[in-house]
This record gives C-alpha cells, structure tokens and sequence, in this order.
C-alpha cells in the first residue's frame, strides 16, 4: 500500500475562502510601493500638487460673500463654481495616491467613485433643498459630460500622439449595454406618463403618483444591477479588464513622421516608412526609434514584453503617505459640501433673471465642476497610451452615476419623502439616448482616432448650444402636492 494513497485530498475552497483570495488579490498593488514620505513632504506636495491650487482662495471669497453679500447670487455662484475645482483635482491627486497602493482594477474602481463624489455631494445638498429639476439635470448632464467630453478628449488626444490606440473591446462592448439598461429605465417613466395621458380613468394626479411607485422599483432593480457589475468586474471576469488582456486591440504609431509633432523631424523617419504592416512598426519603433523610455513597454503589444524589462521594474515612489492622503480625502469632502450648500442656494437667484436657465446650469455647468479633476486625469493617461484606464475613468464613471448614483438618489429620495423619479426633462431623456447611441458606434471596433473624439466633443457643443436656449419642462414638481410629501 502506497504512502502516496493515503494522503488525505484537498478540500475545495469555500466560498467565503475565494472571496477573501479575490480582494487579497485585487487589493495588491502592480507595482511594489515605496518608502512613504514624511508629513511634511507629503503637505508640500499636496500644496504643489496642481496650478488649479491658486483656485483655493475663493473657498473663503465663497464663504464670505455668501453671508456678507447673500442677495448677490451670481458672484456667490461663481466664487463657489471657482472654489469646488481645485477641491475635485485635491480629491483626484489624493485617489490616485491610494490608487498606488492596490490593483489596476479596484484603482478605476477608485477613480470613478471618488471622481464622482462632488456630483454625489451635490445632488444630495439639492434633493435636501427640494431642487429636484438640479438634481435631475446635473446627474444627465454628469453623465454627456463623462461620455462624450472627457471620451472625446481622451481619443483626441491620444490621437495627436498615436494613429490608432486599441482597448479591450469585450469589456466596452459590455459597458455600452450596461448604458442602454440605464437609457431605458430613464425613457420607460416618460412613455408611461405619455400613453395614460387622455385616458379619463387617469387623471395627472394619479398617473404621476404611478410613476412615483414605478421610479422606486426600478431604482431598486438598477442597485441590484449595479452590485452585480461590481462583482462581474471585480471579481469573476477581471482580467477583461487589464490592460493585457487578450482582447486587447493593439496601438499604431504613425507611419513616418507624425504630422501633429512639430520639430522632431529627424527621428524616427527610416524605420516607419520601411515597414508597412502595424504589428512589425510598433516592434522595430519600440526596440529602436522610440525616444521616450519608459514608454517602450507602454507601447508594445503584450506578447513582445522582453525579459529585461521585466527585471527592471522600479518601485512606484508615493507622494503621500497613507494617513495625510485619508485626512486630506475627509477635509476636501467636507469643504466640497459646505461650498456646494452655497453654489445650490445660489441657483434661483442667479436663473430668476431668466438670462441663463436651469437646465444649462444643471446640465452643463455643475458637471464641469465634477468632471474637471477627471478630465486632467482621463487626457493625461491617454496620452501615455493607457486608453483602458481613460475609459474606466470616463465610461466607468457613466455606469456609476446611472446605474448606482441616480438610484441611490432616487431611493434616498424616497426615505427624505422627496417626490424625485425617473421622470427626466423630454429633451435630456432623448439627448442622453443618442448620446449613448453614439458612443456605442464609436467604440465598437475597439480602436479610437483623433477624428473619433473631434466628433464626440463637437456633439457635446451642439448640446451645450441647445440647452442654453431651452428653457426646460418641468416634470418633477407635479407631484409635490400628495399627501406626505
């Protein structure tokens, strides 16, 4: 009888046991960290993190003229509008700083949660207020400002630097139907208040007081869809979100000379004009034309990875320690939440006038306050070729805000006794549509151009054009007369 026979055999892994292997893992950083910074320079680099810093003297301009000047609400909006982008870059430079400290994945698990953080602050601060129309537009306006603004910046500029730069199409391709999910819950209030309208069994009280039910159902359904993506992603099908992964479509450089850089014209000529299929320019440009380092294993294929840069790796040196990049995470909340109180306030005094409505404030100007800080971060990954990471930012950012954010917004609603639903403005329910409509063409091959995101960014000027001259419908108030509310 063997020894080998009687060794008793494995156990399979219990689930809670795969569950805790999966965040060990996901929580590992790519990278190994560095010694931390003391306090001291983690507080200079905080104070030198950015330009957008000199910004950080209208948080007290804000404050200041909202009780000394409280009547004068376009200076008050405008301050406050000045002070909360400095505030949402602080917020991005700190998540990227734990973003170094765990995986690729939970890192754009991070930036797209934390990015969306000002929009979730102030859309809470205005559902207090009962400013359901703000609520309602900025959210919309958050996401057309994430997928066609921040995207289309993306491929443009990475554009200017690359012919075509290749994402993993599966991965995208899943993200735009997660999209559509959340379209149709936003247009399916709408046909429902249009096909009970004129019936003489439903008058407009109790259709909207259906729509009102039906917004809580189906927020709770986009929770639960939500929680399901985060496990997709997270945990079961990772991997189709790395940047090495197999359905990875490969990145161009130009063949020749670039047209868009300018005086470098006497490198990198030779080998791109003698090679003519992708595959072998971006091998023979990566092994002896590129000029840029630490960009050679960024910008080939998966597959041509050398030994030696793999024995080469550097640790990645934090520019802040863990306890300031926390403390400064819960500073920059709280100043996000007492200036956004006052850019709320604020809103009807400045659209009384009737010069600029509420649906361009809505759905226009707070998501440049939002979205700036991911803008930065979004264009500048791009650039180095990180088109993944772009599109977890960007696209990431969409699924959040519609898929939990609106959601959450409408069940807290919900608690608060606030009528919200899904029940959009007519126009911003259609624009979000072909928005999504249109990404999802632009994104289906895998690969993106500087054309690509031109088109993209001049279709969110068409829409801040349309909206500056419409003055909005207003659906939401209707129903604030019911009994409760």
């Amino acid at each position: 009888m063997s020894i080998s026979g009687s060794k008793p055999q494995k156990k399979p892994l219990s689930w809670l046991a795969k569950f805790r292997r999966a965040a060990t893992l996901m929580a590992q950083p790519k990278k190994p960290i560095a010694k931390a910074p003391t306090v001291w320079r983690s507080v200079r680099a905080i104070v030198f993190a950015s330009w957008l810093n000199v910004l950080l003297v209208f948080i007290p301009i804000s404050w200041v003229m909202n009780f000394a000047l409280p009547d004068h609400y376009t200076l008050i909006f405008v301050f406050a509008f000045l002070a909360i982008i400095p505030l949402a870059k602080l917020l991005a430079f700190a998540t990227d700083e734990l973003s170094l400290r765990v995986g690729q994945t939970l890192a754009g698990l991070l930036n797209a949660t934390l990015g969306n953080a000002v929009e979730l602050i102030v859309s809470i601060i205005a559902l207090a207020k009962c400013q359901l129309t703000i609520v309602q537009s900025s959210l919309v306006g958050s996401i057309l400002s994430n997928l066609l603004l921040v995207l289309g910046m993306c491929f443009f500029a990475g554009g200017l630097r690359f012919s075509e730069q290749g994402f993993g199409q599966s991965a995208v391709q899943l993200n735009s139907s997660l999209l559509t999910i959340s379209v149709i819950a936003v247009l399916l209030p709408g046909a429902f208040h249009m096909a009970l309208q004129g019936q003489p069994e439903s008058d407009e009280l109790s259709t909207d007081y259906k729509i009102l039910k039906t917004s809580h159902g189906v927020a709770i359904i986009l929770l639960f869809i939500y929680a399901s993506y985060l496990v997709f992603q997270l945990f079961s099908h990772k991997a189709l979100y790395d940047d090495d992964n197999e359905d990875m479509q490969p990145t161009k450089e130009y063949a020749g000379q670039n047209p868009f850089r300018l005086h470098r014209t006497h490198r990198n000529i030779t080998d791109g004009e003698t090679v003519l299929s992708p595959s072998p320019t971006r091998e023979g440009e990566a092994s002896t034309t590129l000029s840029r380092p630490a960009d050679v294993n960024r910008d080939v294929e998966p597959a041509t990875h050398s030994i030696a840069s793999v024995e080469t790796v550097t640790p990645e040196q934090p520019l802040m320690s863990l306890t300031v990049c926390l403390c400064l995470l819960v500073i920059v909340t709280v100043l996000v939440a007492v200036t956004a109180e006052f850019l709320v306030d604020s809103i009807d005094g400045l659209t009384a006038s009737g010069t600029i409505s509420k649906e361009f404030v809505g759905v226009i100007l707070l998501p440049i306050v939002g979205n700036a800080a991911e803008h930065v971060t979004a264009v500048t990954v791009s650039v180095k070729d990180k088109l993944t990471l772009s599109l977890g930012v960007a696209v990431g950012s969409s699924i959040q805000i519609a898929l939990f954010v609106i959601p959450f917004i409408i069940t807290l609603g919900w608690i608060m006794n606030k009528p919200l639903t899904l029940l959009f403005d007519p126009l911003e329910s259609i624009v979000l549509f072909l928005s999504v409509l249109t990404v999802n063409y632009v994104v289906q091959d895998g690969k993106s151009n500087w054309l690509e995101g031109m088109i993209l960014m001049c279709l969110y000027m068409i829409l801040a054009v349309t909206f500056w001259y419409y003055p909005g419908e207003s659906l939401v108030d209707v129903i604030e007369d019911f009994p409760g509310y």
